[in-house]
């Protein structure tokens, strides 16, 4: 099938936290929602049967609970009404976007999913209604291409979301389709956690997500476009996930992702909104991954030096390191239950420190969740103390093989290139008791190759 995602480079409001009426806010959304209608042109023109927008995308970000009230639009989260804003209108009050949006969809006979701030009015008897009377939520809406609203999803993992509120139980919400089955939805830091992201895909088998997300990256190990292609891996899906482009904020990084193929963006130079077209081929069964031979073991020479462990931080965890000094070599380093392998080949040797890095606890910056890593990481520099800096150039080329002893079946592995470009692993999987990737000779300079556990029973 078609499928195209938009990055939006939205227009802010220049003070989110000053009190505006409803018709200013309107004015504002009105123009990205200008925008989003060319997209829906172009891409309906290019023959994609499904759009996705990023997250903020209509509204933007950094309000308060009270400043974003007015760019809110009623929707009902419930699945029995069945209504489409374009052709019934005057079915609620304040649902002008979603008219908008839903107009857009049947105009241009196309599936869209958008994400806006929604409200709903709730009772004191209620014990989770908030103070005010009201909920806010953070709201992916998806409408089929006759501009009927097919699915409401309400953001679980709010990021500092001080403007929103948590749904009182995880939403799963799918959405049907006649050129790829069934869609699941969920909405940026949603992505590292069980509820509702990997509940929903496991729960419904699901082979298709649409993901909006206004992701800030962060390297060595969560790039926007480098863990969406690692989560479309681990999950063997497909993934439309279009995020917002504001380089200054760090945040840039769109794709549609297929276990074996991507189509990205990711560019934090230039200006302006990107739409990605691509067609995909629809994931049916699951593709067993070729194993090959089993990881060899680390040889305990008794005579020869080992490289010196040294500790930095890197996305803000205290990782253990050893250096990747020489051409070749095979080295290991543990830290808690984790321990890591690698076996390496330099195509040439070039003036760069590499890394091999462990971590295993919780990670506490930014939000709490375990992780369980192994990575080899380019440094910043020549000094041990550069390790885990962010670095998006480089030169070696270098085969490789990781593994690690993980305890958890959830293992997203990374694999990121010179400039922020994506490559694929030969080979990963489990092989007595060890999750392994590897590959041979990586098309561009390496800066990462890692694999990313979530051990989702400890956070």
């Amino acid at each position: 099938y078609v499928a195209a995602v938009y990055e939006h480079e939205s227009i802010l409001s220049p003070n989110p936290t000053a009190l505006v009426d409803r018709q200013s806010a309107l004015e504002l959304m009105g123009r990205n929602l200008d925008v989003y209608e060319q997209q829906v042109v172009a891409a309906a023109r290019q023959g994609a049967q499904i759009i996705v927008f990023p997250e903020d995308g209509i509204h933007g970000f950094n309000f308060t609970r009270s400043s974003i009230y007015p760019y809110l639009d009623f929707v009902l989260h419930s699945q029995s009404v069945k209504w489409n804003p374009c052709r019934e209108p005057y079915l609620f009050s304040d649902t002008e976007v979603l008219q908008r949006l839903s107009c857009m969809a049947l105009k241009n006979k196309i599936f869209l999913v958008a994400n806006l701030g929604t409200k709903q009015p709730c009772e004191h008897t209620d014990p989770h209604c908030p103070s005010d009377g009201r909920y806010q939520f953070n709201t992916n809406v998806a409408f089929n291409d006759d501009g009927m609203l097919v699915a409401t999803y309400r953001k679980h993992n709010l990021y500092f979301e001080y403007a929103f509120d948590t749904p009182p139980e995880p939403d799963y919400k799918l959405f049907d389709t006649p050129f790829a089955g069934k869609f699941g939805m969920f909405t940026c830091f949603d992505i590292l956690f069980f509820e509702p992201a990997v509940n929903l895909i496991r729960q419904y088998n699901l082979k298709q997500v649409v993901y909006p997300t206004a992701w800030m990256n962060q390297l060595p190990l969560l790039s926007a476009v480098e863990f969406q292609q690692a989560f479309a891996t681990a999950f063997n899906i497909n993934i439309l996930a279009a995020n917002i482009h504001h380089p200054t904020l760090g945040m840039t990084g769109s794709g549609i992702y297929t276990p074996v193929k991507s189509f990205i963006y990711h560019n934090m130079e230039g200006y302006g909104g990107k739409l990605i077209v691509a067609e995909i081929p629809v994931v049916t069964t699951d593709n067993k991954t070729n194993l090959e031979k089993t990881p060899g073991r680390v040889s305990e020479k008794g005579n020869e030096q080992l490289p010196p462990v040294f500790y930095a931080e890197m996305m803000y965890d205290n990782f253990t390191f050893v250096p990747v000094w020489g051409e070749k070599g095979e080295l290991q380093v543990c830290a808690n239950s984790l321990c890591c392998y690698l076996n390496y080949r330099r195509a040439a040797l070039t003036d760069e420190l590499y890394a091999l890095g462990v971590f295993d606890g919780l990670h506490t910056v930014h939000g709490t969740y375990y992780v369980q890593a192994c990575a080899l990481v380019k440094c910043g520099g020549l000094s041990f103390s550069t390790c885990g800096q962010e670095v998006t150039h480089a030169t070696a080329l270098i085969d490789f093989q990781l593994w690690g002893n993980m305890s958890t079946p959830y293992i997203f592995p990374l694999l990121l290139t010179s400039g922020i470009t994506l490559d694929f692993a030969d080979h990963m999987g489990w092989k007595n008791h060890h999750y392994f990737i590897s590959k041979n000779r990586t098309s561009f300079g390496l800066l990462t190759a890692a694999l990313y556990g979530r051990w989702y029973e400890r956070d």
